[in-house]
């Protein structure tokens, strides 16, 4: 998986669907925001109704205008109200919704093997749990409550619309094609920027998280200027793109908007004439205008929010091709079980294994071992010569092509990965420290070991000295790298 591979516009739009198991674990919160939302929109379908009896019936003498102007009042703190409640509703889904996603892909990606590592880019898988996981909060919490309300309200808007006067009704309705065909044709142009936009920016977090992450390496070698270059030319594409995407979707609303309030116009002045010969009251000529106004507004506002549906669904696709991802080692259906205690047996019979980058150079070819237990072993050779691939292969972070490993006479294949690697001590040669406390660090690869425990292996280390010479000892917070 990379930026760069295709996915369909097809199933771009509706990898939306994925969100569904995730919106349906907060059922109590969704069906508070559906009440909310209708509500909201019953208020703002009889704010049209309240103004009508205000114009037609509230300016007569010795008529309870008292009572109209409170009518109107009352609609009017139920829409602040139900507008409210839907914003906390709809904002609290989004966040918990998006929550859940980026553990559910967290968990999904620390179970991938290490050739799915070896062929993605940490940046670019930080970009999905980040940027991508944002755009589909930003969906939930925002873009889908406009949509379904502004559905509702061009909905019931134009039905009301006919009850008002059916002949300006007609004439209003002849807008709404000329509002939907623009959006329909620009939607093809966001669909291409979108995913382009949202690529570059991977591209650029992936410079960031790798030129940061060896930020030593970079200022020893005096690349700061290098790298900022890098990132620079990186954010200049990706502004360029998102440029494009924004062009695009800003056409489109100035097009839909247009042509919407220029038929609310003409439908107007064709009302003008009818109020003139009575047919029509001002009053409901006063309602029916609104009513076109809340009908256009909101078909405007769906030109905006499917710009941004088709932005957040490409997002929504690569996390989708991310949680498609199969481990390639993954525990036997009935796992054998390593004796306790482990005695630390190792054989290598006749492993070959070629890395898939490099399909035509073995990493190791015909490669022979046996470690008995308590012995010790260097390996020696070249950059290059496998050994690392030697230790990957004993984890189990890589599957043999032919031959086998075991490891106290059982093939490690028939083994559960977390129980073998459980019984496996390794010292990287690059060593990693957690942004945690140094007894945290001590006790990662037993969570459950006692303090105790804790200082015997300090002490196996040699580093019990200088961790008693911290400021709160083994409790001292270490940042990254140890530092």
């Amino acid at each position: 998986m990379n930026a760069s591979d295709p996915v369909s516009p097809k199933a771009r739009v509706g990898s939306l669907q994925a969100l569904w198991p995730f919106m349906r674990r907060h059922t109590g919160l969704f069906t508070a925001w559906l009440i909310a939302l209708a509500c909201s929109s019953t208020a703002t379908l009889s704010l049209p109704v309240a103004f009508r009896q205000m114009i037609d019936h509230g300016f007569k003498s010795g008529s309870n205008i008292d009572q109209t102007f409170g009518f109107v009042l009352i609609v009017i703190l139920a829409l602040a109200l139900a507008t409210g409640a839907r914003y906390f509703f709809v904002t609290l889904l989004g966040e918990k919704v998006v929550a859940d996603l980026r553990t559910r892909l967290y968990a999904h990606l620390l179970g991938l093997d290490a050739g799915f590592y070896d062929r993605s880019r940490s940046g670019e898988l930080v970009s999905r749990l980040t940027a991508d996981a944002e755009l589909l909060r930003s969906v939930i919490a925002s873009s889908m409550s406009v949509a379904l309300r502004s559905s509702v309200t061009v909905i019931g808007s134009l039905v009301m619309m006919f009850v008002t006067s059916p002949k300006l009704a007609a004439w209003a309705l002849l807008g709404i094609p000329m509002a939907v065909i623009p959006i329909i044709l620009g939607a093809r142009r966001i669909k291409k920027t979108s995913r382009a936009s949202q690529d570059r920016i991977a591209d650029a977090n992936t410079l960031a998280t790798e030129a940061l992450g060896a930020v030593r390496t970079v200022q020893a070698h005096a690349r700061e200027g290098y790298e900022r270059s890098r990132y620079d030319s990186a954010m200049t594409a990706a502004v360029g793109t998102a440029q494009k995407r924004i062009g695009a979707q800003a056409i489109v609303t100035v097009v839909a908007i247009s042509l919407i309030f220029g038929a609310v116009i003409v439908v107007l002045w064709s009302g003008a004439h009818d109020v003139i010969g009575g047919k029509l009251s001002a009053g409901a000529l006063g309602q029916f205008v609104m009513y076109a106004m809340i009908g256009g507004g909101s078909v405007g506002a769906l030109a905006e929010v499917w710009n941004e549906l088709q932005k957040a669904a490409g997002g929504m696709g690569r996390i989708h091709e991310l949680m498609e991802e199969q481990p390639a080692i993954t525990a036997p259906t009935h796992p054998r079980q390593l004796p306790a205690p482990v005695h630390g047996e190792i054989h290598f019979d006749n492993v070959t294994f070629h890395y898939p980058q490099r399909p035509d150079a073995p990493a190791l070819e015909g490669f022979s071992l046996h470690v008995k237990p308590g012995e010790t072993v260097a390996l020696v050779g070249p950059s290059g010569a496998g050994k690392s691939t030697v230790i990957s292969m004993l984890l189990r972070f890589h599957d043999p092509d032919t031959g086998r490993i075991l490891l106290d006479g059982e093939t490690i294949t028939d083994l559960d990965p977390s129980d073998l690697r459980s019984a496996i001590a390794i010292v990287p040669q690059a060593p990693v420290i957690f942004a945690s406390s140094a007894a945290d660090n001590i006790r990662y690869g037993k969570l459950e070991a006692t303090d105790a425990e804790v200082r015997r292996a300090a002490d196996s280390a040699k580093a019990s000295e200088f961790l008693d010479a911290l400021p709160d000892g083994f409790a001292s917070e270490l940042g990254e790298r140890g530092a």
